[in-house]
């Protein structure tokens, strides 16, 4: 039997399953749910496994790219990004702050969130700069 068979099947049993356990949900009536949380057990489970068996094939397949490709500018390009990464953490500041509901930010906690937020503008940067020269070489052209 092919992969594809198979992987219907499973995406068949978990669809079955999704909707019965639903249906478990529905029936018990929101009260019940919202109070309890009674019935949601079975849907999460569903869930997490659809994630699993996702994650599996996201991981197995790119591995299965990289090996196939060029594994030298793969890694090129794996070390850029955590070059910039690496700039962000540094350039982010680590002070504590105050949530909303009172708790405190740790020193650590703060200095990661500002490191994405560099990491995010950097790499928006880049992109744009990408395209925008792009553009200007198609222009030339």
């Amino acid at each position: 039997m092919g992969l594809h068979k198979i992987l219907k099947i499973v995406a068949l049993i978990l669809s079955v399953a999704g909707i019965i356990f639903l249906a478990m949900i529905v029936g018990k009536g929101d009260e019940v749910v919202q109070a309890t949380g009674e019935g949601v057990d079975g849907y999460l489970y569903v869930a997490y496994i659809t994630f699993a068996i996702v994650l599996l094939f996201v991981i197995v397949f790119v591995l299965k790219g990289i090996l196939a490709g060029n594994i030298k500018k793969t890694l090129i390009t794996v070390g850029a990004f955590l070059l910039v990464v690496i700039i962000s953490y540094a350039l982010a500041d680590g002070t504590p702050m105050e949530l909303s509901d009172g708790t405190m930010m740790t020193e650590g906690a703060t200095r990661w969130a500002g490191a994405g937020l560099y990491t995010f503008y950097i790499l928006a940067i880049l992109a744009v700069g990408a395209m925008v020269l792009s553009g200007i070489k198609k222009i030339a052209k």
